[in-house]
C-alpha cells in the first residue's frame, strides 16, 4: 500500500495546502495520510531544517479528516512519554470516533533529551517506561472500567468512554531502529515504522527482527506490519552514479517499491516534509505544492493499480 505525507513541516503546511493535499491523496487512491511530531527545535540540537516548524500531527490529521472520507489516518510518529497515557488514549479514542475508524496510532519514545527536559519526563530508563506505557495504554482502550497500577503510571478505576471505534483498539505501531524497538513493535504492537534514517537496502534484517518479536509472543509473524517512509527526490534523467533509493526516476522508484516489497515492507509513504524541495524554511511554498503535485501524480495507485 501506498501513502502520503501530510503537509505539516515548513511553509507549505498550510490550511489550504492540507486542505488539498488530502482531498488530492484519496481522489487519486493513496492509503493513507501521516503526520509526526516534533516539539522543539533546540538551538544547538543538529537538527535537519525541516523540523524547525511542525504543527501538532493529531491537530493536522483531525483538520483533515473533516475534509475526507475515506483515507487512512497515521502518526509516524508520536513520543508517547511526553503525553500521560490517559490523555493519549482519550484524544486517540476521539480521533477515531470522528474519523470513523481510519486512525493509526504510530508511536515513538523519542530520543532528544532537549524535548524530554521540556516535557518535563526523566530520560532515564525510556525502554522500560515505554513498555508500561504501551500497557497502560491498550488497558485504557479495552477494560471498562479500567485500573493500572505500575511503577509510572497509574489510572484510578475509572470509566473512560467513549472506546475507539476500531475494536479492540486502533492498530498501534512503534518506531526506533535498536534492536530492542524492533522486537517491542512485533511482541507488543501491530507492527513497525522504520525512520527516514534507515538503511533502505538492508531493511529486511530489521523486518526479520520485528517478525522475530512477534513470534517470541506466540503472534503471527504474517500478521505484522511494517510501513517505512521514503523521501522522494524525483528526477527526469537517471542520477549519475551510486544512487539512494527513492532518488531518480518515476520508473526507478517504482522499482525501489518493488524491491522493499521484496524485503517485507507492507506500507510506503512518501513524506515529502522532509525532503529539501518541500519543507526547509526557505521552500517558496507554492514551487513545493507543484512538487508535490508531481509526485502524487505520478506515483498515483489509482494509475498504475497498487
Amino acid at each position: 500500500m501506498l501513502g502520503f505525507g501530510l503537509p505539516v513541516s515548513g511553509p507549505w503546511a498550510t490550511p489550504d495546502t492540507m486542505r488539498h493535499v488530502a482531498r488530492r491523496a484519496e481522489a487519486l487512491g493513496y492509503a493513507s495520510l501521516w503526520t509526526f511530531q516534533r516539539v522543539l527545535f533546540p538551538v544547538d540540537g543538529g537538527l535537519e531544517p525541516s523540523h524547525r516548524a511542525v504543527l501538532d500531527p493529531v491537530v493536522a490529521l483531525a483538520y483533515v479528516a473533516g475534509h475526507t472520507e475515506r483515507i487512512g489516518l497515521g502518526t509516524a510518529t508520536i513520543c508517547a512519554p511526553f503525553t500521560a497515557p490517559a490523555l493519549l488514549a482519550k484524544a486517540m479514542a476521539s480521533l477515531d470516533v470522528v474519523t470513523g475508524g481510519r486512525l493509526t496510532v504510530g508511536l515513538g519514545m523519542g530520543w532528544l533529551t532537549q524535548e524530554y527536559a521540556a516535557a518535563g519526563v526523566p530520560f532515564e530508563r525510556r525502554g522500560a517506561r515505554f513498555e508500561e506505557y504501551l500497557h497502560c495504554l491498550v488497558a485504557l482502550w479495552t477494560q471498562d472500567p479500567v485500573e493500572f497500577a505500575g511503577e509510572f503510571f497509574t489510572v484510578p478505576r475509572s470509566h473512560v468512554g467513549p472506546a475507539p471505534l476500531q475494536r479492540p483498539h486502533p492498530p498501534v505501531l512503534l518506531g526506533g531502529s535498536a534492536a530492542p524497538a524492533l522486537r517491542r513493535a512485533g511482541r507488543l504492537a501491530q507492527g513497525w515504522i522504520g525512520s527516514s534514517q534507515q538503511d533502505l537496502t538492508r531493511i529486511g534484517a530489521c523486518v526479520e527482527t520485528v517478525r522475530d518479536g512477534a513470534r517470541e509472543a506466540g503472534r503471527d509473524p504474517g500478521a505484522v506490519r511494517i510501513v517505512v517512509r521514503g523521501v522522494v527526490d524525483l528526477t527526469a534523467d537517471e542520477p549519475a552514479g551510486q544512487r539512494r533509493p527513492f532518488h531518480g526516476t518515476r520508473e526507478q522508484v517504482l522499482a525501489d517499491l518493488d524491491a522493499l516489497g521484496a524485503q517485507g515492507v507492507t506500507e510506503v509513504f512518501f513524506d515529502l516534509n522532509l525532503s529539501p524541495r518541500v519543507g526547509f524554511p526557505s521552500v517558496d511554498p507554492g514551487e513545493a505544492l507543484a512538487y508535490a503535485e508531481d509526485v502524487l501524480d505520478a506515483f498515483a495507485p489509482a494509475h498504475w493499480g497498487r
